[in-house]
């Protein structure tokens, strides 16, 4: 006999068909009023289940249109080969990831020159409230917001790259041309966490109920102090992320 509450029965049931592609990404769930015929349930009963699934992010809701799955066009980055010089790049890091995955990419800039925040000044090894660039980019996959990216850097490093503190897009990428003016970024410390977005971060990145970000907090290293701190936050329902380690070719020899 199964003891759980009816709502969470509904959800359950529902999950597992989303799940085994019953109901795949993008379809439209049956109405309210046909899942109460199915379930044998009152209409509080399936609306709990299906506002259950609404938290998980497995489906959204639309006044009017009903239920409908989430659609999960996972983007793989991966960070250890990301901004590595020795790879070759068309552009930037972000668009050289986005448009080698058959994806199109498209970013909009925010710079401008404020007071390092404390956790920010700790990571660069400055005073706190001391001078820095903010770089901000709004960054999207095939139209759709992927990440917004802060980037901050010192006051003295600025003095060195003044193109840092210009608005707009470094094209070949902020590693490249620092690396070209004598400033080589030769070690990254990552932080990964993840958490619910703020509401800004919703907005920004147009993220739905139940639906957590990622957040990638990168501390580039010159040969003698910290040059730069850069924290990503991703959609975590449309991203995902890995590292290379080590000798991998016996993953290189599989299926050979």
């Amino acid at each position: 006999m199964n003891k759980q509450p009816k709502y969470r029965q509904v959800a359950d049931a529902l999950r597992r068909e989303i799940d085994n592609g019953t109901f795949p990404p993008g379809a439209r769930l049956p109405s309210e009023s046909e899942l109460q015929t199915r379930f044998g349930a009152s209409r509080n009963t399936v609306r709990n289940g299906l506002s259950l699934l609404v938290g998980e992010g497995l489906i959204t809701s639309s006044q009017g249109l009903g239920y409908e799955v989430r659609s999960h066009e996972v983007f793989e980055l991966n960070a250890s080969r990301f901004e590595n010089l020795n790879f070759p790049q068309n552009g930037d890091a972000y668009n050289t990831d986005v448009t080698n995955a058959g994806r199109r990419p498209h970013q909009t800039f925010r710079v401008e020159m404020t007071s390092a925040p404390e956790d920010i000044a700790k990571r660069l090894k400055v005073e706190p409230g001391s001078k820095a660039v903010l770089r901000f980019c709004h960054r999207y996959v095939d139209d759709v917001p992927w990440s917004t990216q802060a980037t901050y850097y010192p006051a003295w490093l600025v003095e060195q790259s003044p193109r840092l503190a210009e608005p707009g897009d470094i094209e070949e990428g902020t590693t490249r041309y620092l690396a070209a003016r004598g400033i080589e970024q030769i070690g990254y410390f990552d932080e990964i966490a993840a958490r619910m977005p703020t509401p800004e971060e919703a907005r920004l990145l147009e993220i739905g109920a139940g639906v957590p970000v990622l957040l990638w907090t990168r501390t580039g290293y010159s040969a003698d102090r910290p040059i730069r701190c850069t924290i990503t936050t991703f959609r975590g329902d449309l991203n995902r992320m890995n590292y290379e380690i080590g000798d991998l070719s016996a993953r290189e020899n599989e299926g050979q």
